[in-house]
């Protein structure tokens, strides 16, 4: 009689193992539960604040990946970029389930609806699990022509072609011995 070593050596999963094998009905019924997003989830749920404490806004909308950085988020709430239910909010503001975040960056507003409170920064898909996401479309981006690119064989620009890409890139040409046009 051969023993449960013996059939794994074949190729064979023993008969203990044959039941953990498959996957609970539950599993099997919704394939979006992703093991690894789920324990993130779990991650996420411990390092949750406990009840009666609070999460600052700066740091919630870090966590969640609203804002790369935390600092960046205290600077967008001093600068009036983040409103909570209509109002402006200070960095400190505490924020709670339900509550509507509004932060506008870089021309475009960002909506969300608060579902889970977290502390910790979380990976994206299980960022995208503590809110609901409101916001418009964003703008479409504005086609150009990219400034200052030249010709390919054209040679190397003239000190005439040089200032006329500066000036169309913005930069100002107010070095030293450069000509004012405005007069002497």
């Amino acid at each position: 009689m051969a023993s449960g070593a013996d059939e794994e050596k074949r190729g064979g999963p023993g008969p203990a193992e044959r039941p953990a094998a498959e996957p609970p009905a539950a599993e099997a019924a919704d394939p979006t539960t992703d093991p690894a997003i789920a324990a993130a989830v779990a991650a996420a749920e411990a390092a949750a604040p406990a009840n009666g404490e609070n999460v600052r806004i700066d740091s919630w909308i870090w966590a969640v990946r609203l804002i790369k950085t935390r600092s960046l988020g205290a600077a967008a709430c001093k600068g009036g970029h983040v409103h909570v239910n209509g109002e402006r909010v200070k960095p400190a503001h505490s924020v709670r389930i339900g509550d509507e975040v509004r932060v506008r960056q870089e021309g475009w507003e960002r909506v969300v609806i608060v579902k889970r409170l977290i502390r910790k920064r979380v990976g994206a898909p299980v960022a995208a699990q503590c809110y609901v996401d409101n916001s418009p479309p964003p703008p479409p981006r504005e086609a150009f022509a990219p400034a200052g690119i030249r010709d390919r064989g054209a040679g190397r620009p003239t000190k005439r072609d040089r200032r006329e890409m500066e000036r169309l890139r913005g930069m100002a040409g107010g070095g030293p011995g450069a000509k004012n046009p405005g007069g002497r």
